[in-house]
């Protein structure tokens, strides 16, 4: 199939990378819900620190989406990430990279984020739009809008320096006509056959086409917000 609908991962890492190079080198970066600390590397030049909960074992409740296998044995800081225990003020940056559909209160996260960054530091966030069931059962929500962060942030001291959707409607369509085969096969026992190939590759041709036109389906759909905010509160 065509690779249209599949950049959602690429996309948000890019921009991370674009991002995280923009923090002053020798900066103290709090990854917050860290994980297999996958961006580590992306932080060669700060001062990297990683925390999770570290409950999740890739395969949880064996429903939706799971990984398989998870490790977790580095982490600088295992906590609840709404209560981590470090002092007020310790780092100059914070980075939270799909986690906030996978905490039962997200507002008091990013409340936490905001007691732990200096003034003027740096809160870096990705958030799924819309997600399928994935690693239950920690997964509390879909995903988020704009008006999340910009009613969320505001209200605890940041300012959004740049919000920027990943995606579209159309591609976010794609994306999930990409995974019918397998979750046909899974749920309903069904393979499809080469008709039936051929009429998703025509779908995802016709979303194709409406993408390149596009003038901001965004707003009703995407895969995700990608969020650089900083604190001003004194």
């Amino acid at each position: 199939m065509t690779r249209f609908g599949t950049q959602n991962e690429h996309r948000r890492i890019e921009w991370l990378k674009a991002v995280l190079r923009r923090i002053p080198a020798g900066s103290r970066i709090l990854d917050a819900g860290a994980g297999e600390q996958r961006f580590r590397g992306l932080c060669s030049h700060l001062e990297y620190v990683s925390q999770d909960f570290a409950r999740y074992d890739g395969k949880g409740d064996g429903r939706g989406l799971q990984t398989g296998f998870w490790e977790q044995a580095d982490l600088d800081i295992v906590s609840d990430i709404v209560s981590i225990p470090v002092a007020s003020g310790s780092f100059d940056a914070i980075m939270c990279i799909e986690v906030f559909e996978h905490l039962p209160e997200p507002v008091l996260a990013i409340k936490e984020f905001s007691r732990l960054l200096k003034d003027g530091g740096h809160l870096v966030v990705t958030a799924p739009f819309c997600s399928l069931t994935h690693f239950a059962p920690y997964h509390y929500a879909t995903g988020f809008n704009a008006y999340f962060y910009q009613k969320h942030f505001a209200d605890a001291g940041f300012r959004i320096v740049e919000i920027v959707p990943n995606g579209n409607f159309f591609e976010y369509l794609g994306q999930e006509i990409h995974r019918v085969p397998e979750i046909a096969n899974r749920y309903c026992h069904f393979k499809l056959n080469f008709f039936q190939g051929i009429a998703l590759r025509l779908m995802l041709r016709v979303l194709e086409h409406c993408s390149h036109t596009d003038r901001g389906s965004s707003e009703m759909l995407c895969f995700g917000y990608h969020v650089h905010a900083v604190k001003i509160r004194q």
